[in-house]
């Protein structure tokens, strides 16, 4: 199997994983993977049903958005993607969602607080939301500004240690070193926003200690990290 064969198969399988942990429904949503020495991005084909999709469906572009491979369309969100890819120069997959939770915070234009320890696990701070776009960012090349704005939310923060956004009105965004780990990212994001949610309806005035903050993070993604099997 070649690079790019497999490459499709990793991002084809990381599209259904959305639909396995119910992050997506109808064609909503998308994922893509990076091939970063041959500068091509393999991304899920635009509109296509889930149960009628297949490996060979997936669409290969370079970095400026031309085709390389593939019968069909690309992603309408395929700017923003690779607008990540270029700023973000560690990630290897990103995936998109409209999940319930991770949307509704986006929708109420809130980022999602580091609260508890399963935040921390993943995320080393809040789940930052984007600002507002202005008209002329929107009627101009839309997905591509979605992507700038995300860039900007980040400024200096690292996108490693945070691995997610809320795009403000609409849903998550998250990335990771693969598709599969853009994909768990999904997860996290969609079950840190649900307890959110739940804890902030008991209790508004919630907080964290930033040592148990950052004993969790570093556990997990620290240089002496001792978490798993090694």
């Amino acid at each position: 199997m070649s690079s790019l064969e497999e490459m499709k198969k990793q991002v084809f399988e990381a599209n259904m994983a959305l639909v396995g942990h119910g992050l997506v429904i109808l064609t909503w949503g998308n994922v893509s993977g990076i091939m970063r020495a041959e500068g091509i991005v393999v991304i899920k084909p635009s509109g296509v049903p889930y149960d009628e999709m297949k490996a060979e469906d997936m669409v290969a572009i370079d970095l400026d958005g031309n085709k390389v491979e593939g019968k069909l369309k690309p992603s309408s969100d395929t700017a923003t993607h690779l607008v990540l890819y270029k700023a973000f120069k560690e990630i290897g997959g990103v995936a998109h969602t409209h999940s319930t939770h991770g949307a509704a915070w986006a929708q109420a234009g809130m980022s999602i607080p580091l609260t508890g320890t399963t935040h921390a696990d993943y995320f080393s701070d809040a789940i930052p939301c984007t600002r507002d776009m202005t008209q002329a960012e929107i009627e101009g090349e839309f997905e591509k500004t979605t992507g700038d704005v995300i860039v900007e939310t980040f400024g200096n923060r690292n996108p490693m240690h945070i691995p997610g956004v809320l795009v403000k009105n609409h849903a998550p965004f998250t990335w990771g070193k693969s598709p599969a780990e853009a994909v768990r990212n999904s997860v996290v994001l969609e079950e840190v926003a649900k307890m959110g949610a739940i804890a902030h309806s008991l209790n508004p005035n919630l907080s964290m200690n930033d040592h148990l903050t950052r004993k969790h993070f570093e556990r997990k993604h620290g240089p002496n990290a001792y978490y798993g099997q090694g």
